[in-house]
């Protein structure tokens, strides 16, 4: 055993006791957090224009701030850009994390002084979790990827800005540098196809034993470097026993991931986005993510399923309850007050408390009434695969409501398949039933002949690449929303067919 490895251990002892002492202290953390907050705040110009001085608890915080997505904070963030200080965090961000917005463009999220550490210490925690609980830390000797953005940043009134991962690569420590890998050159490539060929160029024969990226585009690396070296990912880096993920569920990419490999390897799930790291699996045998309630960030959430009334009530962590969907709204030392992430979690655990990723609350179908989520779709297609022995590349589901022949409108399912099953019929009966029995709003549509069971449009190898391609989104942080409420990305793909 290596003195790194023996370093890495012990550190993570400390780490993990000091984790400790917050995770079981669950509601006296979040109130700490929150008065500081509201603190801060009151020296801003947002704190100011929403009567910061008034609010002592959550209840008043819900009375004189309401819930706003970004397009909603935009004139404040509009300010910062501009170079205004004490807008909505006192002083001036470090950089802007510039993200694809909906409505309003580009979007620029602030990262400040007191916001940055969070995002490199929850990812290193992580690690040392599972150091911990494993007791191995013989990875660490060995090279690490991380699939990220480019480092290289641009000025924006002399604030940096950049891709958040790109940004998170000028924090890699010290102790880190000579094992990490693509080079400085080769992450700064814009172009993802060309990037991924200089890595496999630059891996190919290393001693890989960490790799980190977004499942797909992780996925898109180990075939260039199978195509590359004529070996599995598992023969060719014998020492790789650590996947680190994040962005998207894995599930779905599981069965293809093994087979690219040849064996199963640990994982460690994270939750990160440009707004803040907000959770990371902290144990392999327990379900969930650990929600980091001591990184600067105040919780709200809000039940799904009454997120679009008038007034839906605000829970605070003390409040939730395990298997309900709800959407987390957060306010942060990053600026963000009553911020609307967009993601919908679910609660696994409550001593501590943990997370899955449900969804996203503008990513769903309901074009009858059925409010279909990401969960239920990944679930009902996990069961298929385990079911009838397939893997798949990429899928994602769309309405169908003007059928050309008259019939019942229907899901689409357009599915880039491994290679194409040949019990699709069972596949469509096997996902179906798990819809029905997971969502009764879609059972109900389905037994009232409002709809007709879901259909699937088997896509052609690399849809998913070309269709992000042609979008200017090809790697990176970039994904394809498991749903969508309208064809846009539907018939996008299937002009790539």
């Amino acid at each position: 055993m290596s003195l790194k490895s023996i370093g890495a251990k012990i550190f993570a002892k400390v780490i993990v006791s000091k984790m400790r002492a917050w995770s079981e202290n669950p509601v006296a953390t979040q109130e700490k957090v929150f008065h500081n907050l509201i603190k801060e705040g009151r020296k801003t110009r947002f704190g100011n224009d929403h009567n910061f001085n008034q609010i002592d608890t959550p209840q008043d915080f819900a009375k004189h701030v309401p819930i706003r997505d970004y397009e909603a904070l935009k004139n404040y963030v509009d300010a910062m850009v501009a170079g205004e200080p004490d807008i909505l965090w006192p002083g001036k961000p470090l950089y802007f994390a510039k993200t694809s917005g909906t409505t309003s463009g580009a979007k620029y999220i602030p990262l400040t002084k007191d916001s940055m550490p969070s995002h490199i210490k929850a990812a290193r925690n992580a690690i040392l979790c599972y150091i911990h609980e494993t007791g191995d830390a013989s990875f660490v000797d060995g090279k690490m990827i991380f699939l990220q953005g480019s480092p290289e940043m641009t000025q924006k009134n002399g604030i940096g800005l950049g891709r958040l991962s790109g940004i998170v690569a000028h924090y890699v420590p010290s102790y880190l540098q000579k094992n990490r890998l693509p080079s400085w050159e080769t992450n700064c490539i814009d172009d993802w196809e060309q990037k991924v060929d200089a890595i496999v160029k630059e891996t190919k024969d290393e001693n890989m034993t960490v790799i980190s990226g977004i499942p797909p585009w992780v996925q898109m690396y180990f075939e260039r470097l199978q195509e590359e070296t004529g070996e599995k990912v598992g023969d060719l880096f014998k020492n790789f026993n650590l996947f680190i993920y994040g962005g998207v569920n894995f599930e779905p990419y599981r069965a293809k991931f093994e087979k690219l490999i040849g064996r199963k390897v640990p994982s460690i799930e994270l939750f990160p986005a440009s707004e803040g790291f907000f959770a990371f699996q902290d144990s392999q045998t327990e379900k969930g993510m650990l929600l980091q309630l001591n990184s600067g960030i105040f919780y709200e959430f809000i039940e799904a399923e009454a997120f679009f009334e008038p007034d839906p009530k605000r829970f605070t962590i003390g409040d939730v309850k395990l298997d309900t969907n709800y959407v987390m709204i957060i306010s942060s030392n990053a600026g963000l007050w009553g911020y609307n992430l967009g993601d919908t979690v679910m609660f696994t655990s409550l001593k501590p408390y943990r997370v899955t990723v449900s969804g996203r609350i503008k990513h769903f179908i309901s074009a009858f009434g059925e409010h279909v989520i990401g969960k239920e779709v990944e679930q009902a297609m996990n069961e298929a695969m385990a079911k009838h022995n397939f893997s798949i590349t990429e899928f994602t589901v769309a309405p169908m409501t003007d059928v050309p022949d008259g019939t019942l409108a229907y899901h689409e399912w357009l599915v880039e398949f491994e290679s194409l099953p040949n019990e699709m019929d069972s596949i469509i009966k096997t996902i179906d039933a798990s819809l029905q029995a997971q969502n009764s709003y879609y059972k109900d549509l389905i037994d009232g002949n409002m709809l007709q069971p879901l259909k699937i449009s088997a896509l052609p190898k690399d849809s998913f690449q070309k269709y992000m391609k042609s979008q200017g989104k090809l790697g990176g942080q970039n994904k394809v929303p498991r749903l969508s409420n309208d064809r846009k990305i539907a018939d996008g793909l299937l002009a790539q067919s």
